[in-house]
Formats: C-alpha cells, sequence, structure tokens
C-alpha cells in the first residue's frame, strides 16, 4: 500500500534526500515549502509557510503522515524573537492541523542543539557522556529553546491527539558531495571548534533514512530519539579529546577508539537505525 508523506522544508537538504527516498520506495510524497524551485520529486507541491494553517490544511489532503523539516536551523542570522516564534509555531501548526487531519504518524527535526552547547554564549559542558535524550539542558539561545518547545509540542499533540511522533535529535548533517568533507577537515584541524557538537554528524541520506523510519514507531506517544553516526569525525581518540575540551565531565561507558559520545542505543532499539555512510579520517 503506497503512504503519502507530506514532507514540510522540502527543497532543505534533508528534505530533498527525504524526497528521494520516499520515491524510491514507491510512496508519494507531498512538499511544501515558501517557493517552488521546480525541481522536487513530490506529486503534489504546496507553496507557503509552514506557520500558516489554510497552507497546511492544504498540503495535509490525502496525508497519511508528516514529516516536519522546515525551521530556521541558527539562532546566528535572524533576530531571536523570529528564530524561537517561526520555529515553534510552524511545528505547532503542522503537528496541531495533522491531528485535525486524522494523521497519526509525524517525525519532526529536532536537534542535538537542544541541550544548549553549541549557540551558547560561553563554555559548557556535559553533565555526562554519552549524552543521550535524558542529559540536562543547559539552554540559554534561541534556537536551542525552540527545539526543546518543538519536542514538549510533540508530546502536547500525542496527547491531544493520539498521535505517534518522533523527535529526531540530529547533529551537523551533510552530503560527502556538498560540505560534510570540508566540515570534516576544518574539524580535524581545530577539534574545538566542533566540541560542542561532540564532534558529531550525520550524512545526509542517512537523516532521511532515519526520518522514515521513524514513521513506523506506532503510537500514541511522543519520542526524542538522539541520532548520528558512531564514529566522530575528529581523527583523534575521544577519550582525549573529551580529556582537552570536557575535562572532568562524567563518562558512563567506555568510548573506545573514536566512538562517538552519543548514546545511540534508542535510536537502534526503536528505529531499527544505525548509520550507512561512514567518514574516510
Amino acid at each position: 500500500m503506497t503512504t503519502r508523506v507530506l514532507v514540510t522544508g522540502a527543497a532543505g537538504r534533508i528534505g530533498r534526500a527525504v524526497l528521494e527516498l520516499l520515491a524510491a520506495r514507491g510512496d508519494e510524497a507531498v512538499a511544501l515549502e515558501r517557493h517552488d524551485p521546480g525541481d522536487l520529486p513530490a506529486a503534489r507541491v504546496v507553496t507557503g509557510e509552514a506557520a500558516d494553517p489554510a497552507t497546511v490544511r492544504a498540503a495535509l489532503d490525502g496525508v497519511d503522515a508528516v514529516i516536519h523539516l522546515a525551521a530556521i536551523a541558527t539562532p546566528e542570522r535572524l533576530p531571536a524573537e523570529q528564530v524561537f516564534g517561526q520555529n515553534t509555531l510552524a511545528t505547532f501548526t503542522v503537528l496541531e492541523q495533522a491531528g485535525l487531519a486524522g494523521v497519526r504518524r509525524a517525525c519532526l527535526a529536532s536537534s542535538m542543539a537542544a541541550d544548549g552547547l553549541p549557540f551558547a554564549g560561553r563554555e559548557l559542558h556535559p553533565a555526562y557522556v554519552p549524552v543521550d535524550e535524558a542529559v540536562p539542558v543547559q539552554a540559554e539561545d534561541p534556537y536551542a529553546l525552540s527545539k526543546l518547545v518543538d519536542e514538549e509540542t510533540a508530546r502536547t499533540m500525542a496527547r491531544r491527539h493520539g498521535m505517534g511522533i518522533v523527535a529526531l535529535r540530529l547533529p551537523y548533517v551533510g552530503g560527502f558531495e556538498e560540505r560534510l568533507n570540508d566540515f570534516a577537515a576544518a574539524t580535524a584541524a581545530d577539534p574545538g571548534a566542533h566540541a560542542r557538537g561532540y564532534w558529531a554528524y550525520l550524512e545526509t541520506r542517512d537523516a532521511a533514512r532515519a526520518c522514515v523510519l521513524a514513521l513506523g514507531v506506532p503510537g500514541p506517544g511522543a519520542e526524542v530519539v538522539c541520532v548520528c553516526a558512531p564514529e566522530t569525525m575528529a581523527g583523534q581518540p575521544t577519550a582525549e579529546l573529551l580529556e582537552r575540551y570536557h575535562p572532568g565531565v562524567e563518562i558512563r561507558a567506555p568510548l573506545p577508539g573514536r566512538t562517538v559520545p552519543v548514546d545511540l542505543s534508542k535510536a537502534e532499539r526503536l528505529l531499527g537505525f544505525s548509520a550507512e555512510y561512514r567518514l574516510q579520517v
């Protein structure tokens, strides 16, 4: 049976990979974007804002599931009020309208930055590693706060509409042909630049696959899941990196070699996900 999936932010890096994966699976996609670039592999393209209820209602016609990716991805280029307001309103609108339309499965892009480290204005360290979905948050920037609110919105909508929703905490995402290799090279040259992101990464096609797998998690209920590659993009052993950049952090599990200091057990257990595309460092 063909599934029809609404993909918001469909022209973005992950969005395009999701559309390609859905097409390869024989599923139909409805793409929601501000402007139609004219080359999206979707059965239908709806233009408009993900925060606009009428636009979202039109996009949801005949849809079975939702992958919500539309968001401002950094707090560094736009006013704080816009970053927080636009991200949270779009997530609320998409999930609310999906619930009202009878859609019961959704995935949304959260971020590993939800813990507050990557965009903080001061040096912060995690409470422990490997970090997991329950690590204490230290958010003080509008992007991290917006993702935390998105995760709470997912829990609310799961209760409100009986939906099954998975919020994926994604790391730095890129394709080998785009920017991942360059970022890895920069990280190898200066590991401190990515220390707040735990030197984690995910290749674009793996990110898309995680999104699609998340739609298979039964509801009702909402889950937050950390997803990344199992090794860091840094060349040094993880233990050495932690000693240098997160000194004194509690280490709760062995981290041999370049093991990423992120607990991926929930992704494996709940989604059946492990990354297939790995950097050669």
